[in-house]
């Protein structure tokens, strides 16, 4: 497969604060790759330093952010401007917030078209009212005259989803796109996603805290803790040996029906994600590790436990020494 994006080395800080450390990961052309982890891993800032959407007070450094074989960190502010939207385009969490309800869907659908490819606003309209169609909005010339409050949280992610389609990118960075949804639509996004990568060949970059999601969707997964990627693999495989404890606590929190009998307690990991800050030391999980040992203080080793799997801890080392 081709590499559609090849992120190598990422850090992200807010003055003192290390948001993103050294992160690498490669979503492929026509795969659904996952991020992962808990509210504060650093999954969020990953995908607004991909799209160059970072706060002022940010800090972007990297190795190099590969996309379509072209290194993009050096980008300017207007070369960035032609990739975003157009070749590499965003769904964000929160569609309320990322539609500008002071315009109609149709005026913000079409701007998106018009200001990257030379066209008409009758065959942006028309570009608008095929997209919304097939993303299942129903009446989409009545919903071109409409104001985002005026949707159902449902219809706005689809619309968010259509504005993404518009240029016919070849990235889709998904930033939680089912979070304030109901199960059904959340089933109803995931398998218009899934459906729009076979047909497209879209590469799809998918940031979630949910492992249901991974575990239907995903063909590779990114663990993130801590602004780091402690595990990656093919799902399949991360799915049947989680290597890192923290990827197995995530996974033991899963409830499975038929298992977890009335009244048992769920599982949990105790703790909090920490705030790192420069002159961090070792494993960031060890403080909430019940593996943890002296070693775990010291700078982490990165090993391949399998075919495309990578885990970053010490525990495999430790296993191979008879520990």
């Amino acid at each position: 497969m081709t590499a559609i994006l090849d992120v190598q080395n990422l850090a992200v800080r807010f003055g003192p604060t290390l948001a993103v450390r050294d992160a690498s990961f490669i979503v492929q052309k026509g795969e659904t790759h996952c991020i992962v982890g808990e509210s504060g891993c650093g999954k969020s800032v990953t995908a607004l330093a991909i799209m160059n959407l970072l706060a002022r007070n940010a800090r972007r450094d990297a190795k190099s952010i590969t996309f379509a074989g072209r290194d993009i960190l050096a980008y300017s502010d207007r070369q960035m401007e032609d990739v975003r939207g157009n070749r590499m385009a965003m769904i964000f969490q929160e569609p309320m917030t990322s539609l500008n309800p002071s315009y109609t869907i149709g005026s913000q659908m079409t701007e998106v078209l018009r200001r990257h490819h030379n066209t008409t606003k009758d065959l942006a309209e028309q570009r608008a009212i095929g997209l919304m169609q097939r993303v299942g909005i129903t009446a989409p010339e009545m919903r071109l005259g409409q104001y985002p409050h005026q949707l159902s949280g449902g219809l706005r992610q689809r619309v968010m989803i259509a504005m993404a389609l518009m240029c016919d990118p070849e990235l889709l960075i998904a930033d939680e796109p089912t979070t304030a949804l109901d199960v059904t639509v959340q089933a109803q996004i995931l398998r218009l996603l899934a459906e729009l990568k076979q047909e497209l060949g879209l590469g799809i970059l998918l940031i979630t805290h949910d492992l249901g999601i991974v575990a239907r969707v995903a063909d590779h997964v990114s663990v993130m803790y801590a602004g780091e990627v402690i595990e990656t693999g093919r799902t399949a495989d991360l799915f049947a040996n989680p290597s890192h404890p923290y990827t197995r606590g995530l996974i033991d929190c899963v409830p499975v029906p038929g298992k977890i009998k009335p009244g048992e307690a769920l599982g949990s990991i105790p703790g909090t994600v920490p705030v790192m800050k420069d002159g961090f030391s070792g494993c960031a999980f060890r403080f909430r590790c019940p593996l943890a040992s002296e070693v775990c203080t010291q700078t982490v080793p990165r090993h391949e436990v399998g075919p495309d799997h990578l885990v970053q801890c010490h525990l495999p080392s430790r296993q191979g020494a008879g520990q």
